[in-house]
């Protein structure tokens, strides 16, 4: 055991005053962060480890802050020692959205999943003091598909006119990004973020990266998910489902409330959040020697495909996903 896990031990048997509480791994993360479970008898709580010098936990105290004021079913922070990077937290079980969702389930879990996701786009205030999802760095997200899975992971190499086609069709899905209403945007809102709850469902995981964004960007990370894939027609059923309830909340106003509109913005907000996905899934591996999300890549890379095939503006970009996809 490492000198700072003891002091995060120490640490939290402190605040409980626990001495000879049972401390165990709860979860793996693609960033820095650690989460143990702490145990004593019939009780358990959670710690989340963020090394100051890799992670920053002042964002998620603020996120949590204000999703709790939102009535939003996340983890009540009991104890905190920002300066070192520990907090103690609630614990929200451990039932994953992704490994109960089946077609049993997901009409049931996602209906949850889509009021909380339209509780946090209609109650958040813009003014909250989240960081804009501004162009600079939609564009640096499209960027990590091209710098990390092509050229690193791929070795595939763009010659002159591949990559002005590239970088047109970025400027393409941020502009699409960026003409949308703004909302609070989790920015992570999916199957691995989200716990099935007996009371409250879902709980929600994960939001300190939250931005004020576009209003498809959620949606589309829980409908089009990296982990987990359902019938094309079917997402968009259920997509045109929550474009009436942004509707009828009040979300989108009456002059933005087009269906065919609002599937295209579904449709170029998923292209760029898999491009982003395929990158970081590539950098995870090189970078942090965690290869387990390699898996992941031609699911999130097979969206890219499949949506660019219908829009001949994207054409160009499809090409190239189906090249990468075809040299995994």
């Amino acid at each position: 055991m490492g000198e700072r896990r003891e002091r995060l031990e120490e640490w939290a048997r402190r605040q409980l005053d626990w001495p000879q509480a049972q401390i165990e791994p709860a979860s793996a993360d693609a960033s820095f962060r650690r989460y143990f479970r702490i145990r004593q008898g019939e009780s358990s709580y959670i710690l989340m480890d963020a090394p100051p010098a890799r992670e920053d936990c002042t964002p998620f105290v603020r996120v949590t802050r204000l999703l709790l004021d939102l009535g939003l079913h996340v983890p009540q922070i009991l104890a905190q020692d920002v300066e070192r990077g520990f907090l103690l937290l609630s614990d929200m079980g451990q039932r994953l959205y992704l490994d109960e969702l089946s077609e049993a389930t997901v009409e049931r879990l996602y209906g949850d999943a889509l009021s909380a996701l339209a509780t946090l786009q209609s109650c958040a205030p813009l003014d909250c003091g989240l960081p804009p999802y501004e162009r600079g760095l939609l564009l640096a997200e499209m960027a990590l598909f091209r710098d990390w899975l092509l050229a690193r992971h791929l070795n595939l190499a763009l010659g002159e006119a591949e990559q002005a086609d590239l970088d047109a069709s970025f400027r393409l899905l941020a502009e699409s990004a960026l003409e949308q209403p703004r909302v609070c945007v989790h920015r992570d809102f999916h199957s691995r973020n989200l716990m099935v709850s007996t009371y409250h469902n879902p709980g929600i995981l994960d939001y300190q990266d939250a931005v004020i964004g576009p209003l498809t960007y959620d949606l589309v990370s829980l409908l089009r998910d990296c982990y987990i894939a359902w019938p094309r027609a079917r997402v968009e059923r259920w997509a045109l489902g929550y474009f009436e309830l942004a509707r009828q909340s009040g979300i989108l106003r009456p002059e933005q409330a087009d269906e065919k509109r609002f599937l295209r913005w579904f449709d170029w907000m998923g292209v760029q959040r898999h491009l982003k996905a395929a990158g970081i899934f590539a950098r995870l591996c090189h970078r942090d020697a965690k290869p387990g999300y390699l898996q992941d890549i031609p699911r999130t890379l097979g969206y890219v495909c499949e949506v660019c095939a219908d829009y001949p503006e994207l054409r160009s970009l499809g090409l190239l996903a189906q090249r990468a996809l075809a040299a995994l």
